[in-house]
């Protein structure tokens, strides 16, 4: 039963290495294998492999994150149900964890969320800090986790997916304008004067 909620390409995506150079394009500058792809189920492989060996094929950009493995949430979760694992948001955008990261052992009290597999501190509610640890929890059967999209994820990720492209889209309009500031900057009143001084 839990090999027809765990898509075929899964559990290759997390045994993958990926950040390593490219052999076909080692002396060009993009040539960190950091893509996979989703229909061939192989290696990691360079944006130049990308374009000349995958071209129409479903490929996610692996990224990092103090030297672990991530994938942005906008891409897992148009081919993966990532719900109960924790997602973290890196560099403006939101992200989770491919594999287990190793915890220094410390007495957990007072915390409230844990990862149902490794035991993890985790941020808020969730059941799982990573894939990797929501697929050891589909194959021991605990709770009623799954990785299969429903539809009703699909509209959401749809809307989210226009909602950053509008974003994208109106920075690209005028890229002469400077974004705005942040809602909480702090902005000078005005031109600061000395104070006159005694005689």
């Amino acid at each position: 039963m839990a090999t027809m909620l765990v898509p075929p390409w899964l559990e290759s995506l997390l045994s993958t290495a990926f950040f390593t150079v490219c052999r076909s394009h080692g002396d060009a500058g993009r040539s960190e294998c950091n893509m996979y792809c989703l229909d061939c189920k192989g290696d990691s492989f360079c944006f130049y492999c990308r374009s000349s060996k995958h071209k129409d094929h479903q490929v996610i950009q692996i990224r990092r994150s103090s030297y672990h493995d991530v994938v942005r949430v906008t891409e897992i979760q148009k081919v993966l149900d990532i719900s109960g694992v924790q997602t973290y948001v890196i560099n403006s955008a939101r992200v989770l964890f491919l594999n287990e990261r190793p915890q220094p052992k410390s007495g957990k009290l007072g915390v409230s969320h844990l990862c149902d597999i490794c035991g993890r501190t985790l941020l808020d509610p969730f059941r799982f800090c990573s894939l990797g640890c929501k697929l050891v929890g589909i194959k021991r059967n605990t709770g009623n986790a799954s990785f299969n999209i429903e539809e009703e994820g699909i509209i959401i990720s749809k809307e989210e997916e226009e909602e950053e492209m509008r974003e994208g889209s109106q920075r690209d309009i005028n890229p002469s304008t400077p974004p705005p500031p942040p809602s909480n900057a702090r902005r000078r009143k005005g031109i600061p004067h000395r104070a006159p001084f005694g005689s």
